[in-house]
């Protein structure tokens, strides 16, 4: 009996840990599911992020803000350094000339929304991945068969006031549980991406929110930099 029931335990350990393994692999199929679904999807809208503040990684400074993106000739650069497969198809097959984009600040001490910027170039070879002085470099890639992309971006104006990643949580969550436009928007639903798509609803309505108060100030920059 004692083996018996040694043997029942085993079987129902196992059980219990192919039956985890099961939901593990049909979550992970999901998941690429959906994401080849929003791949195939048609957006004109995006939030693209980039860091504000100085940060040194392997000797480079990674830093680029909006207000570095009005300091380049015709307030125009290239978005670079994109290494995620997702982000980088969106780049390349998806954002088109006059597409919009929100400029999102990341990974500082208010991340948000801080003005909006144009699609002026559509996805081309990223110079990085193939330069070994760059932070991005990729042995892997070659010149004829390039992995990574990216798009040129053009400063249009800053929004109205900053709209923090606070706000927009709280937001969403709202939207989540009583209904509304950013109930499942990509900046929380897929947070791990540096480009992301935007419904038009999604967008409209987090750009009317310039034209409203915050909800909680102190999560608002002390100063919000100008058009200029």
């Amino acid at each position: 009996m004692a083996r018996d029931r040694k043997t029942a335990r085993k079987s129902k350990a196992k059980k219990e840990v192919n039956g985890s393994q099961e939901a593990g692999e049909s979550a992970a199929k999901k998941s690429k599911v959906a994401e080849k679904k929003e791949e195939n999807s048609t957006y004109t809208r995006w939030l693209m992020k980039s860091e504000p503040d100085s940060r040194i990684e392997n000797g480079i400074d990674v830093k680029f803000g909006i207000e570095d993106l009005k300091k380049e000739t015709n307030q125009t650069a290239c978005w670079d350094g994109v290494r995620n497969y997702q982000a980088r198809n969106f780049m390349r097959d998806k954002m088109k000339k006059g597409h919009k984009a929100f400029f999102y600040h990341s990974n500082c001490k208010v991340p948000g929304i801080a003005g909006i910027i144009e699609i002026v170039k559509e996805g081309y070879a990223d110079h990085t991945q193939f330069d070994k002085k760059e932070l991005h470099f990729d042995s892997s890639s070659k010149v004829d068969k390039p992995k990574w992309f990216m798009v040129d971006v053009k400063f249009v104006r800053m929004t109205k006031r900053f709209i923090s990643l606070p706000e927009l949580k709280t937001i969403h969550l709202k939207h989540k549980t009583e209904g509304g436009p950013l109930a499942n928007v990509s900046l929380f639903t897929k947070a791990r991406l540096s480009v992301m798509p935007l419904t038009e609803a999604e967008y409209d309505f987090i750009l009317e929110l310039e034209n409203t108060d915050p909800v909680d100030k102190s999560c608002t920059p002390e100063t919000t930099p100008s058009d200029t």
